[in-house]
């Protein structure tokens, strides 16, 4: 029997759908937390010399366990899927040996597939997996993320190997609920990136036949909403705006350490790069503590306690008009009240990036907003009063439908790993 994985490889979250024939089926994994069908996109490394297993190495829940049980001895990194496309990122150094993206990426796939039990177990024919229209970064270079991508995947021994873009994949998935032609527009919030695509659906002798009509995205999505966050409340508790002493002068911290302490995706990095240890220098002549706190923050491996606190933060702001933000790690404490109001301000910047995007979408598809059918929207982020209000009031309540937010792209990609004409959508790895 043909049988293909849809894998939504995001930078939160790894969501794989197995399909074999009938009804696809999301992977669960028996987590040390209780089953997840979300496995966490993080890495943890283990250094233990001298043990049965000098360093071990885990992925996703078991990740973050390693972590919280040994944080001081063990490097956790998440948002790494953020590198994929830079050109600079070439390497990072952990316990002494150096990882590339492609390794990040196969120790992770390893130990998905070690939880994954039977339903990984083998090599399927086709593995369809996703890929965003625009990859997070600066100057990003698809074609390298998609050679990054097939290395990695190789090293498994997964041989047909086909990328679609992810919003294609959950607009299949939403396909299923139409009982008759539709042009939808399918809105996914990633992590990393929001990425929109326009497609026409039509039903034919009981057939779903499809069109794309258009595509656009932006790098910015859930992750930059959290660096608001961190930027407004957190790091002024942890010395940013101050200042420190130097020959006889007082001179400011420099802003930038700031701008990479408040990206998940730079905390791993930060740890053995040479602004930790200009940063411990700056904490001893500092006017203010907090300077030594974010020494403390980054050097003993805080960042997940943070990202967990930002993360409740948001979460809770998607529901009522103001939250409290917690945040107790080491001898670090920081608490602060959060209005709705005040985060929706601190992320206009983003959301008019996403309203542009979604606009370049649909003149990529020649289309006006009247000739939309129908609104998908996908994905955590979706969840933003903000980020859902931009489509209410582009296109009216009406015609906007959501759900599953965590599992729509990797259902919708094995779809069409098990369509007929897959060739149309997905794309190949090109050649180095």
């Amino acid at each position: 029997m043909h049988r293909v994985l849809g894998v939504d490889f995001g930078t939160t979250n790894t969501v794989v759908s197995v399909h074999a024939g009938g009804q696809g089926q999301v992977l669960r994994f028996a987590a040390p937390e209780g089953e997840t069908r979300g496995f966490r996109s993080v890495l943890s490394f283990r250094e233990s010399p001298g043990g049965p297993s000098p360093r071990t190495v885990e992925a996703g829940p078991w990740a973050i366990a390693q972590y919280l049980e040994d944080p001081l001895d063990t490097r956790f990194i998440q948002s790494f899927k953020s590198f994929a496309a830079s050109a600079q990122f070439q390497s990072t150094d952990i316990f002494g040996r150096r990882y590339s993206f492609e390794d990040l990426l196969s120790a992770f796939l390893t130990r998905l597939r070690a939880h994954g039990g039977e339903g990984l177990a083998a090599a399927p024919a086709t593995v369809v997996i996703g890929r965003p229209v625009q990859f997070a970064g600066a100057a990003p270079d698809p074609d390298l993320a998609l050679r990054r991508y097939e290395a990695a995947f190789s090293r498994l021994g997964f041989t047909d190997l086909r990328y679609v873009y992810e919003p294609v994949g959950a607009a299949f998935y939403f396909a299923q609920r139409l009982s008759g032609s539709a042009v939808v527009l399918v809105a996914d919030f990633g992590g990393g990136t929001s990425d929109f695509s326009v497609i026409r659906f039509d039903r034919r002798d009981g057939r779903i036949v499809s069109k794309a009509l258009g595509h656009s995205g932006v790098g910015v999505a859930g992750d930059a909403f959290d660096y608001r966050i961190i930027d407004h409340l957190v790091s002024p508790r942890l010395g940013k705006g101050t200042s420190y002493r130097s020959h006889g002068k007082i001179l400011p911290v420099p802003n930038r350490y700031y701008a990479a302490f408040a990206r998940w995706s730079q905390l791993a990095l930060l740890k053995t790069s040479r602004d930790l240890r200009e940063l411990k220098t700056l904490a001893r002549d500092a006017v203010d503590p907090g300077v030594a706190a974010l020494v403390e923050l980054i050097e003993d491996d805080h960042g997940y306690p943070l990202y967990r606190a930002v993360s409740r933060t948001k979460e809770a702001l998607s529901r009522d008009a103001a939250a409290a933000f917690r945040f107790s790690a080491g001898g670090i404490e920081i608490a602060a009240e959060v209005a709705r109001a005040d985060f929706e301000a601190w992320i206009a910047p983003e959301l008019q990036q996403i309203d542009a995007a979604l606009l370049r979408a649909l003149e990529a598809a020649q289309l006006t907003a009247a000739d939309i059918d129908q609104v998908f929207l996908t994905g955590g982020s979706s969840l933003v009063p903000a980020v859902r209000a931009l489509f209410v009031d582009r296109f009216g309540a009406g015609r906007i439908a959501d759900g599953g937010e965590f599992e729509s792209i990797a259902t919708g990609l094995a779809l069409i790993g098990r369509s007929d004409d897959l060739d149309q959508w997905s794309q190949r790895a090109p050649e180095p």
